[in-house]
């Protein structure tokens, strides 16, 4: 049993966190105390832990000031080419750590604090996620702003600042229920208001068609007060900007047009234009056409759009150079990615910016703007594509609905020319859906209105040439490119496990912390006594620490050298938590059958949000907590089996589970996960994954070998074929006694005694109608959780896989991916220049 190092010890023992220079600590110690007595107000002599909290994260910032002006200054004065990443998501997490990490400060920080009499893990606790994203998509902005400023790139995030980010879960009596998240209440240090860049959003009014051209009139304007919040790269001394919209209603606001003598009432109501920026959308693949979705996507790329041309426009030289009155080189110094089709509203904005207010002719701006925009597509599930009513653009956007329709018509005459006669590729093809309601399908204006289309990972890409954007791949094949989804290493290895970053460290250097391609050279200690002891030992100690986590947080006790079996991600039916469900209960009938017979232990931790409006999605959280309340308290199973629902997964929960956890389930059926990123950080940080062929999941298993994952179930051409032939639940249920012994259960009211039929629904909908064949992949993957076991209980073969997917992991870098994006999309090269930091002159 390993006893887990004291926090000194292990202090001490971590060098990839930057050595702890004295003046560094001296100079720490100094600036916390100032800090920490100006926060102090007068009538109040006693600090506490938020106090010593923000005191520590203005001590930190002001490492990052310096620094960010001077990245500013310098792409100012270079003026490189500039890449905006619109996303209406930035899943950020906690941000005093990766600060602290990026900057090298984090031993010193670390240190300081202890001398002052407090413990830094505390502190960094009391920090608020900004939680400003739903999952995947969200997260990965996130990682891709951190390998942006580390490669060294002018990028700029843009996106809105909610108010309230994703809802906090609780569970109460084994229901999901939602609370606000109020994550600015006590004030965010990390951001900075930036009013004199404020301006204003249209929307509504009419289009009047004038001798100089359209004009938009009578809109009702919305103000965009930008927050911009710095992004440091890796010890680089390169600090990027994310801003982020907040909506602010002007003061004439109700005053000026509808003045009937009700003050009071005209300034109430100035909330409903701040409504625009008040809460994120708590949907993860789906789609839900609601009026304040569809203005929080036009109020992101407005702002953004002006900002950017006013960027273009005062370059170094100003107005003055003719270069910047002329929008010829727009698309030289300017790049738009658009993170899925949520900010695709940014093609038609920027056609009516070019056209009606530059006064540039239509086929210079259509020119002009596909060349500058590229578009990621994150998924292929029909629910989730974006397919606007007509009438609401009508009423809320009317002059981008003509320039659409102006898209349109131009894109199918375009078809109808190398097409004749085909009016069913027409109707395919078109960027308007006939029916009632008339809709817009936004990922179609993606496609039309970019220069480059690409999937997340090389699966999901091939299927969207051929099945979602099928005919659009026929006409123009060498738009659609694949980028890989990766993670960021600083968050996702050296910041949430430093005992397995130290033991790489110790092995092939730090050189892998910027080129995680270089893990491959642990490849050569797979075999390697000690290694494998480190390895495993750090494993370990970190499944100690969750525990210990567990015990303090949720008052539950588990066994720390059980197997830890963990899927977290959004609940969904396409990531089949109900197929790990049916998993459980047949290892519980197991142990119910032959008691006495050896067993793996396993702790099985499922966490994970539902929207608040799915009903199937909270119906299987109370069947996972249901089916643990039952075998967590059954006296004959023990502590051989545990089932722990994980309130609240987020980004911080992730950093203490994944480096602790055994085995990711990775369990989607083939051919609905994009990619996954998840699945990433699990094989990064020491665990084994369990999986179907689908997303990167593929290109794991392609990197590391087939042998070291345990893949199991159909394939992408099996789910075809089952689907041609048509799936019928009824067949596996006769044929697998295991699994009709597990579905008579839950119907049957075994898990839900005083309610039998409480679980009527999910039982009805995997025999009925299960769009993702949860049986059909259950006895492949019953066999391959044996395999799991069997191997776990050999600790060192267990372990030497392990080191295979860590050293194999080096693909999935974000690095790797936005070097891609760069050189592919934006034409841009990745610079290694370090910018010379504020203490030193510049060069």
């Amino acid at each position: 049993m390993v006893t887990p190092l004291t926090d000194f010890e292990r202090r001490k023992q971590i060098s990839v966190r930057g050595i702890a220079e004295l003046g560094d600590v001296v100079e720490l110690k100094k600036s916390f105390n100032r800090h920490l007595h100006f926060t102090l107000v007068k009538d109040r002599n006693v600090a506490t832990p938020r106090d010593y909290y923000f005191a520590l994260a203005h001590t930190i910032r002001d490492h990052l000031v310096g620094r960010w002006i001077r990245t500013q200054q310098y792409y100012y004065e270079k003026d490189p080419k500039r890449i905006y990443y619109l996303s209406l998501e930035f899943y950020m997490g906690r941000t005093l750590q990766n600060t602290m990490v990026n900057l090298g400060l984090e031993n010193a920080s670390d240190e300081a604090i202890y001398q002052l009499g407090l413990d830094i893990e505390e502190l960094e606790e009391i920090e608020e996620d900004a939680g400003l994203g739903n999952g995947g998509l969200g997260r990965l902005a996130a990682c891709f702003l951190d390998s942006m400023a580390t490669l060294g790139l002018a990028a700029y995030g843009y996106g809105i600042r909610y108010e309230f980010g994703i809802f906090n879960q609780k569970i109460h009596n084994g229901w999901q229920v939602e609370e606000a998240d109020d994550w600015l209440r006590y004030g965010n240090p990390w951001e900075k208001a930036r009013p004199e860049y404020m301006l204003p959003v249209h929307f509504h009014g009419r289009v009047e068609h004038t001798a100089d051209g359209v004009r938009w009139v009578d809109t009702q304007v919305v103000l965009a007060m930008p927050y911009d919040t710095p992004v440091p790269g890796f010890k680089n001394n390169t600090v990027n900007t994310m801003r982020l919209w907040s909506a602010k209603a002007p003061n004439d606001f109700n005053l000026k047009d509808f003045n009937v003598g009700d003050y009071i009432q005209a300034v109430l109501d100035r909330n409903l234009a701040e409504n625009i920026s008040r809460v994120l959308y708590p949907n993860d693949n789906f789609f839900e056409g609601k009026e304040l979705r569809l203005k929080q996507e036009y109020f992101v790329v407005a702002a953004s759009l002006q900002d950017i041309i006013r960027r273009f426009k005062s370059s170094k030289f100003g107005c003055r150079d003719p270069v910047r009155t002329s929008f010829e080189t727009f698309p030289d110094k300017v790049a738009i990615q658009l993170n899925d089709t949520h900010p695709a509203l940014a093609i038609p904005e920027l056609m009516r910016i070019l056209v009606d207010v530059e006064k540039l002719d239509w086929e210079k701006a259509w020119d002009i703007t596909k060349r500058t925009c590229a578009y990621t597509n994150h998924t292929v599930l029909p629910e989730a594509l974006e397919r606007w009513p007509v009438q609401m653009f009508e009423r809320l956007l009317p002059r981008h609905l003509q320039i659409i329709y102006e898209i349109n018509q131009k894109h199918l005459d375009n078809i109808a020319a190398l097409y004749p006669g085909d009016v069913d590729r027409l109707a395919r093809m078109s960027l308007i859906e006939e029916g009632d309601p008339k809709r817009i399908n936004m990922a179609h204006l993606s496609v039309v209105g970019s220069h480059a289309v690409n999937g997340v990972a090389q699966i999901h890409s091939e299927i969207v040439k051929s099945t979602v954007f099928k005919d659009f791949y026929e006409l123009e094949p060498d738009k659609f490119q694949n980028k890989t989804n990766g993670i960021t290493p600083r968050r996702w290895l050296l910041l949430c496990n430093p005992g397995l970053a130290d033991v790489i460290a110790e092995r092939i250097g730090e050189g892998f912390i910027t080129d995680l391609h270089q893990l491959k050279k642990l490849l050569a200690f797979a075999e390697n006594e000690a290694f494998i002891r480190d390895v495993a030992n750090v494993k370990q100690e970190n499944k100690l620490k969750f525990a210990a986590y567990l015990e303090k947080e949720y008052n539950v006790k588990i066994n720390p050298s059980s197997l830890f079996d963990v899927h977290v991600k959004r609940i969904h039916e396409y990531k089949r938590q109900l197929l790990n469900c049916l998993h459980i209960i047949t290892l519980y009938n197991c142990i119910k059958k032959e008691p006495n017979k050896a067993f793996v232990p396993r702790t099985i931790l499922i966490g994970g949000k539902a929207a608040p409006g799915y009903h199937m999605a909270k119906m299987i959280i109370k069947l996972i907590t249901s089916v643990g309340n039952v075998v967590n308290n059954d006296p004959i199973v023990g502590d051989r089996l545990k089932v722990i629902f994980l309130e609240n997964y987020r980004v911080s929960l992730a950093e203490k589970v994944i480096p602790a956890s055994d085995l990711s389930e990775q369990i989607s059926t083939a051919g609905t996960e994009a990619s996954g990123t998840g699945n990433m950080k699990f094989m990064l940080n020491g665990a084994l994954t369990i999986g179907t062929m689908d997303g990167a999941n593929v290109e794991m298993a392609e990197e590391a070998g087939e042998e070291n994952l345990f893949i199991f179930g159909m394939r992408v051409e099996d789910v075809e074929a089952l689907d041609k032939k048509g799936y019928n639940a009824r067949e596996y249920f006769e044929k697998l006694p295991e699994l009709r012994q597990a579905m008579d259960q839950i119907g049957g009211g075994y898990f839900s005694p005083k309610e039998p039929e409480l679980f009527k629904d999910i039982v009805n909908m995997l025999m009925y109608h299960d769009r993702f064949k949860v049986f059909a992949d259950f006895e492949a993957y019953v066999k391959c959780q044996e395999k799991v076991s069997k191997l776990y209980k050999n600790p060192k073969d267990w372990t030497k896989v392990v080191i295979k997917n860590i050293a194999n992991s080096g693909k999935f870098s974000s690095d790797r991916t936005i070097k891609e994006y760069a050189r592919e999309i934006w034409g841009v090269e990745p610079s290694d220049v370090k910018i010379p930091p504020p203490n030193e002159p510049k060069a």
